[in-house]
């Protein structure tokens, strides 16, 4: 409530005294963290971003009941893992994940059955504590090729024989 002109106060009883705020100084963009060109940065860990890749967590779980598990795999480490390499495939297409994005990527390392025993025990590893880890998720995302990313699972699932043209690990 502000105070009338004409009522006497101290200097210290005056209302709001600290709400006087200085002029700003110019602005530039210059501090380290700052993005100075339109480009979201790339490379090694930074991942990709794309429109509700939440719901990808949603459609990655309701193919849990599917996952082909070796021993010592749980299906946490696999969602988190599958759920990040099927958002990357979204976002390289700039769109939303959808099933086919999770399908593809559990079809890619092998978790839809049919895996070869080698890609299973470079998996095994690989994938241990995903769900835990983020630091774990990225590299697992990175060790996809790029050309791996634009096959259908169809595809995928036809070149699981020679996995290792699709992962580089």
């Amino acid at each position: 409530m502000t105070q009338p002109d004409f009522v006497p106060a101290e200097p210290t009883d005056r209302v709001r005294p600290s709400e006087r705020l200085h002029i700003p100084l110019s602005w530039r963009q210059d501090r380290p963290g700052e993005l100075l060109e339109l480009r979201a940065p790339t490379g090694p860990r930074t991942g990709r971003t794309g429109p509700d890749l939440g719901y990808g967590l949603k459609l990655a779980r309701r193919l849990q009941p599917r996952l082909v598990l070796a021993e010592g795999e749980h299906s946490e480490d696999a969602i988190a893992g599958c759920f990040a390499c099927g958002c990357r495939r979204a976002a390289t297409f700039g769109r939303a994940p959808v099933i086919h994005d999770m399908e593809w990527a559990y079809t890619l390392w092998g978790y839809l059955g049919d895996a070869p025993t080698d890609l299973v025990a470079a998996r095994v590893p690989l994938f241990r504590g995903a769900s835990h880890h983020y630091w774990d998720q990225r590299q697992i995302v990175d060790a996809v090729s790029d050309a791996a990313l634009r096959l259908t699972p169809a595809q995928v699932r036809g070149q699981l024989g020679s996995w290792r043209q699709l992962v580089s690990l």
